[in-house]
């Protein structure tokens, strides 16, 4: 029997997490994901990566202009950051006390929540 394979695999990070950029223009600055896009592996991060983007006159900017907005950023760019240290840190999976897969910060080992 052939197995199926996963065509999209699991990601350590999540919507609602802080991450660190580690790589790119907005390389140091951190924020939370605010979205994912798990087709392109691409995150939206508060705060991080702006861009200007020219918009036309409409009911919620009457005036139009040039708008900073987020865009969104590979995956492989974000690293988690630690609750215990506040560095970057990889992302570990453990069975916690009640057998349930959790994730783990692998420098000081907490849970991630």
């Amino acid at each position: 029997m052939e197995r199926k394979k996963n065509a999209q695999p699991k990601l350590k990070i999540r919507k609602g997490d802080l991450v660190t950029v580690i790589a790119g223009d907005s390389k140091g600055s951190q924020g939370k994901i605010t979205e994912i896009n798990l087709a392109k592996n691409r995150a939206t991060v508060e705060g991080v990566n702006l861009v200007s983007k020219h918009t036309k006159p409409n009911a919620a900017n009457p005036n139009g202009g040039i708008v900073k907005q987020e865009a969104a950023i590979h995956i492989s760019n974000l690293a988690l950051v630690d609750p215990k240290t506040g560095k970057a840190t990889r992302v570990g999976r453990k069975k916690n006390d009640a057998g349930k897969l959790v994730r783990v910060a692998k420098k000081s080992g907490e849970e991630i929540k």
